[in-house]
């Protein structure tokens, strides 16, 4: 039985798809009267489902299956030179895992800064805190605000939840100017994978990825990682290898 079977479910009306400016988009959204809890989320993650706040969705677009969910096998992913070196530039920083202190007000101005230079003109930079709060906690679920920190100085959150079958990732957020060079981004998932390790978890899932968007192309540099095609899951190809395969053809 799947894991949706015994949901009401309901579709979203179209609305502008967040990752393909030229598209429409619908979703599969779970009741949000439903009493989620973390195990089934865990059997909703290994369905195609994430989480926004409290919502739990899935894109269901007639003409369009872009929108692959992935996670990364822990005990299989090997990082390659590039990661290595990520993991080695960062290996100074202090990292605390706040589970259950709640959205401290340092997190909103290093947001409103990664915002502010990484996605002016979104439509996020107009978010309240609360709003932003909002969509990355919610009542049901484990979630962890992992804080990279210099020092003093917060430098990078990652919002993750924590289930029975591995780590999700929510957002991630950085200071920008230092964020690029050290390679914030990459260095959190490479924690979560390590985290869900030491945690016996077998999976991490980084959310959805989109070939046609060059920016979710760093998600399959995680190898091995496994995309879900029509209910399966199945090794992607590094986006790299398969830009050599095209232009060889």
């Amino acid at each position: 039985m799947s894991a949706e079977a015994n949901l009401n479910l309901y579709i979203t009306a179209v609305h502008p798809c967040p990752y393909l400016p030229d598209r429409q988009a619908v979703n599969l959204l779970v009741d949000p009267c439903f009493s989620m809890t973390t195990k089934l989320y865990a059997r909703l993650l290994d369905s195609g489902f994430r989480r926004s706040g409290t919502d739990v969705y899935r894109p269901h677009c007639k003409t369009c299956t872009s929108c692959v969910s992935t996670r990364i096998p822990v005990e299989h992913f090997k990082p390659n030179r590039s990661q290595q070196r990520t993991k080695q530039r960062n290996r100074d920083l202090q990292v605390h895992v706040n589970r259950g202190e709640g959205f401290k007000p340092e997190y909103g101005e290093l947001y409103r800064q990664y915002i502010n230079q990484r996605h002016k003109g979104g439509g996020m930079e107009t978010d309240s805190m609360e709003t932003f709060a909002g969509f990355l906690l919610s009542r049901w679920s484990e979630t962890l605000l992992v804080e990279f920190r210099d020092g003093d100085d917060l430098l990078a959150v990652a919002t993750v939840d924590e289930t029975p079958n591995g780590l999700s990732s929510v957002y991630t957020f950085f200071a920008p100017d230092i964020g690029e060079k050290r390679g914030l981004g990459t260095y959190a998932v490479l924690w979560q994978i390590d985290y869900a390790r030491e945690r016996g978890l077998p999976y991490v899932y980084p959310g959805y990825w989109i070939a046609e968007s060059p920016k979710m192309n760093y998600k399959t540099r995680f190898q091995p990682i496994e995309g879900l095609r029509n209910g399966v899951w199945e090794t992607l190809e590094p986006a790299d290898k398969r830009s050599c395969r095209s232009s060889e053809s």
